[in-house]
């Protein structure tokens, strides 16, 4: 008799405002092995793309308000993954700040599950639907001493496991 075996997790790296901050990037590679793929949430569209030369998955990022969105960086995305929707945007253009109202109803309109963001550097988690989730910032927090990241593991018809990374600040 065969037994199918259940698909494996997709592991996913999330960090958001790391402003130029090359260390604090490869300290989250180091801390997050074996991730299937990276998001980054803005502010600093080079970090994006200095994360991929790290990386040998695909990483997907978007412009912040300290950045220009290009033809390959926009101001959000929606990436697919082990059957999850996945809204990533900085955040800015939503007023997260003062509320997740919008950005609950952007990722709905999107038919997402998940909304992941950055901007306001401080980490949160909120249950859904959506599931709304901010890694804080890798380089500048405002709710900790540390620098953070969030690693976030999907599997179809599940939950995501969320884990909050604090490091220290280089």
């Amino acid at each position: 008799m065969l037994f199918k075996s259940a698909a494996p997790a997709v592991k996913i790296g999330l960090i958001s405002d790391t402003h130029g901050n090359w260390a604090s990037i490869d300290q989250a590679v180091s801390i997050a092995q074996n991730m299937d793929m990276w998001l980054h949430m803005g502010d600093c569209t080079p970090d994006a793309e200095y994360l991929q030369l790290l990386v040998d998955v695909p990483v997907y990022g978007v412009a912040g308000n300290c950045d220009w969105p290009t033809g390959n960086i926009l101001y959000e995305r929606i990436i697919d993954a082990a059957d999850h929707r996945i809204f990533i945007t900085h955040g800015h253009n939503y007023g997260v700040r003062y509320t997740q109202e919008y950005i609950m109803e952007a990722a709905e309109s999107q038919n997402a599950d998940i909304a992941v963001y950055g901007h306001t550097h401080i980490v949160e988690y909120l249950m859904g639907p959506p599931i709304i989730l901010n890694p804080g910032s890798a380089s500048r927090p405002r709710d900790d001493t540390r620098g953070s990241f969030m690693t976030m593991e999907l599997e179809k018809d599940a939950d995501p496991r969320i884990t909050v990374v604090r490091m220290r600040l280089n």
